[in-house]
């Protein structure tokens, strides 16, 4: 299948490690342009190498926390400028809160929530020139199952769906789609099930065991769904939540 990616271009948060560096690689080798940020210098250097390796049309990045609101907006804006323009947002940045106090509820708020809302603002004006505009949040199994509790990162993922939900209705009649993803259970290097692995061992035998696969999925897996939902061969589909 043709998904009409090449040309494109496509902004990716938090896109040099797991599943973000994963939908920045499938959306380089489609023939995108792509910009990319994410709290880590040190990684976005080799990211871009690779991206443009990969084939991407043109690359750029920065290191920004999506905290900073002033320092987001201008990135975004810098992005656009440098690839002459956005038609594709993937938003995928988490703050992991699973402690259940104030600070881990306001962190999960402060970048899982409004950090979402502020980039989707910033990229807005160039996602409606695109005329073929696409937004592509990345939420979580345990915003719609039970996954250990009542945590502030089950609930800020479940308001992230609702938020791009209603975004989609807002947005359509502007020619641009807003769709999330929840990924399950993911495994990769690094990534917070690998260290579950081999610090939470039953927490870890746990989770595997609820995997009806009899396995965790991988970034390249969400990667490629995510891609679809973001190209022109998904151009009738938004305001919809896809399980991966």
């Amino acid at each position: 299948m043709d998904l009409g990616l090449a040309g494109k271009r496509a902004l990716v948060t938090g896109g040099t490690r797991g599943i973000g560096r994963a939908i920045a690689g499938h959306l380089a080798a489609e023939g995108c342009a792509v910009g990319i940020c994410a709290r880590g210098a040190a990684a976005i250097g080799p990211t871009l190498d690779a991206l443009a390796a990969a084939g991407a049309a043109a690359t750029t990045g920065a290191a920004v926390d999506v905290r900073d609101r002033a320092k987001l907006e201008a990135w975004v804006g810098e992005a656009a400028e440098a690839l002459g323009g956005v038609d594709i947002l993937i938003v995928n940045v988490s703050g992991f809160g699973v402690t259940g106090d104030d600070a881990g509820w306001r962190d999960a708020f402060e970048v899982d929530m409004l950090a979402s809302f502020h980039t989707v603002t910033a990229a807005r004006p160039w996602l409606e020139a695109s005329g073929a505009g696409a937004i592509v949040a990345i939420s979580s199994i345990a915003a719609i199952e039970f996954f250990g509790g009542a945590r502030p990162y089950n609930a800020l993922k479940a308001a992230l769906i609702t938020y791009v939900s209603n975004l989609a209705n807002e947005l359509a009649p502007l020619g641009v789609r807003a769709n999330s993803v929840s990924p399950g259970t993911i495994y990769f290097e690094g990534g917070v099930w690998h260290d579950r692995e081999r610090n939470a061992p039953e927490a870890y035998a746990q989770a595997l065991a609820s995997n009806p696969t009899g396995r965790m999925g991988t970034p390249e897996e969400v990667a490629k769904a995510t891609v679809f939902l973001a190209s022109p061969a998904a151009s009738f589909i938004t305001g919809t939540n896809l399980i991966v």
